[in-house]
């Protein structure tokens, strides 16, 4: 009989994965990634036991760091983060056809806030780091 899954110590791990799929562009760009989160729904989603989801898991911290996130899936490497908190910035960015500079901090919950020059909400979208 399998063993049970330990809803605890999984919970941090499945709440990233969660997130990571609520972010179907930045898998998109990373397919092993992609093929490895897709393995561990269905793992989740079949009842598998805790070792299998572990190796699950422990396949996607790899292929996510090969694809350049330093941080794996938990972010180890930066210590303990909360579940959900990404390491990218979200902003509200101008909607305009000629884009102005302003940025204002993005919520996912909260609208953008509306911009005066368009007469429409801001769009959001992530701050990119500088190359």
């Amino acid at each position: 009989m399998p063993e049970p899954i330990d809803r605890l110590e999984h919970s941090g791990k499945t709440a990233e994965l969660c997130a990571l799929l609520g972010s179907p562009d930045e898998l998109r760009q990373m397919p092993e990634a992609r093929a490895a989160a897709e393995s561990a729904v269905a793992l989740l989603r079949s009842g598998a036991d805790a070792a299998d989801l572990e190796t699950a898991y422990d396949a996607l911290d790899r292929a996510l760091r090969r694809a350049g996130l330093a941080n794996g899936l938990l972010g180890r490497s930066r210590g303990v983060r909360a579940p959900g908190v990404r390491t990218h910035l979200k902003v509200a960015v101008c909607p305009g056809p000629v884009r102005c500079g302003r940025l204002e901090r993005a919520g996912d919950f909260r609208p953008a806030p509306p911009c005066a020059v368009n007469g429409e909400r801001m769009r959001k979208a992530r701050l990119a780091p500088e190359s």
